[in-house]
């Protein structure tokens, strides 16, 4: 099939609106295909991202390897490093180009690979100095390329699934590689970590995790056929752009705070590395222990996915975002007043659903807001605000931990997505009342 024959004609015979038209008939024709596509690729490649970044698994390996709080807090906060600069480079990339299939293919590629190089590290590195290092190196650049990958592939979810169908979409890939998810974490933690499966059961829960994350980046190149964008942004530096962000945030009020509530939650994230540490401290953390909390975790997050998405569709995802935010706060006091295993493990759940609706919310929702041109940046905008916070926030974490204990720690995360909750309430209207949804995605 020829280009003409499968992307929108961008002609200087067709008017703005002739085009506009062409392009919403090309993602109509194409969903069932890009829908399976997208599918897919949230199913198996983040399953694998899943395992990687739940707070059990990476927290945990670190923790083994270094005994420090202050190197897993460390760890984390290297990963959030490396999403403050990065997204703003893919936005420059990526905004003025009619298609961005070739750079989500190459930055999701070499993001993989960092999953791959941790697996390798446990295998062939034995000096827990070295490894620690290593292992700290490759966190950080898994993090640089996920900051980056992050806007390209939001950017094509806005481009092939109309707005009125992106919560089910999400629900329901985000349900079944939840479910996997939650499959494959328990039988690693059980099996894999427990039996310490080639040598080391880590290194293979995380190989396992870039064969999966390889494979649903592979099927999404393949069958998604991606519609090329009617306008563009003229090319210009990087530096001329985020002089840019001001006028983004002042010239639309309810993104402004919307990114705060986005700051404001990174910032609640200090405590997540260190819900697996602190349950370690009331049940043994062994290996079972850690696949029946990943579990829980994962499994929330699977079944909360369905109620967000399809609530979000429905209601717009402001609602999802205070529901949210208000279960975060409360599963992360109820962590603190547990200390047995079955209350532990309910606390877990509400953890994996908060995550998962904060999540869609905050990836959905800012694409609803201002126009469509100025969305790469936007989203970059949001990422580099995000990644700057939840990079200080494990480090802060650390410290709190190590110093004043988790209580602390967990008081002062529940204390800070609470004052986000708030700000959502009083400031941050749907953006969804303000656009117009074509009427065949109603």
């Amino acid at each position: 099939m020829t280009s003409t024959e499968t992307d929108p004609q961008v002609t200087p015979q067709k008017s703005l609106a002739e085009r506009e038209a062409d392009y919403e008939a090309f993602v109509w024709k194409n969903l069932p295909r890009n829908y399976f596509a997208n599918f897919m690729h949230g199913m198996l490649g983040m399953t694998g991202m899943r395992i990687l970044n739940a707070p059990t698994f990476l927290p945990a390996y670190l923790f083994s390897v270094s005994g420090s709080t202050t190197i897993v807090g460390l760890g984390l906060a290297l990963q959030q490093v490396g999403q403050i600069v990065s997204p703003v480079v893919a936005a420059g990339l990526v905004e003025n180009q009619r298609k961005v299939m070739r750079f989500a293919a190459w930055i999701g590629g070499i993001a993989r690979l960092q999953i791959l190089a941790l697996a390798l590290c446990g295998f062939f590195i034995h000096d827990k100095t070295a490894l620690t290092a290593s292992l700290l190196l490759f966190i950080t650049l898994f993090g640089l390329f996920m900051g980056a990958q992050q806007v390209v592939f939001q950017l094509l979810i806005s481009k092939v699934i109309p707005l009125a169908r992106r919560g089910r979409l999400q629900a329901w890939r985000n349900m079944t590689g939840g479910l996997i998810a939650a499959v494959i974490s328990f039988l690693a933690g059980r099996y894999l970590i427990g039996h310490n499966v080639l040598g080391n059961g880590y290194a293979t829960t995380f190989l396992l995790s870039a064969a999966l994350t390889t494979a649903g980046l592979t099927i999404l190149q393949f069958v998604m056929r991606e519609p090329e964008t009617v306008t563009i942004r003229e090319k210009s530096r990087i530096t001329e752009r985020l002089r840019e962000f001001p006028r983004l945030l002042t010239a639309n009020r309810p993104y402004m705070f919307f990114v705060i509530v986005q700051a404001l939650a990174a910032i609640g994230r200090m405590a997540v590395p260190f819900y697996i540490l602190y349950a370690g401290e009331t049940i043994k953390m062994t290996g079972a222990n850690i696949g029946i909390l990943s579990i829980a975790y994962l499994g929330a997050d699977t079944v909360a996915n369905l109620v967000w998405g399809y609530l979000g569709d429905k209601k717009g995802f402001r609602i999802v975002t205070v529901g949210a935010l208000a279960l975060w706060a409360a599963a992360t006091v109820m962590l603190l007043q547990v200390h047995s295993l079955p209350l532990i493990f309910i606390a877990f759940c509400g953890l994996g659903g908060s995550q998962s609706g904060w999540q869609m919310s905050a990836q959905t929702m800012i694409l609803e807001f201002g126009s469509r041109h100025e969305l790469p940046m936007r989203m970059a905008l949001s990422s580099t605000a995000q990644g700057f916070f939840a990079a200080l926030a494990p480090l802060l974490g650390g410290v709190i931990g190590s110093h004043l204990g988790y209580p602390a720690l967990f008081w002062t995360s529940a204390g800070v997505l609470s004052l986000g909750l708030v700000l959502m309430l009083a400031r941050v209207p749907d953006p969804r009342s303000t656009l117009v949804i074509p009427k065949a995605a109603e």
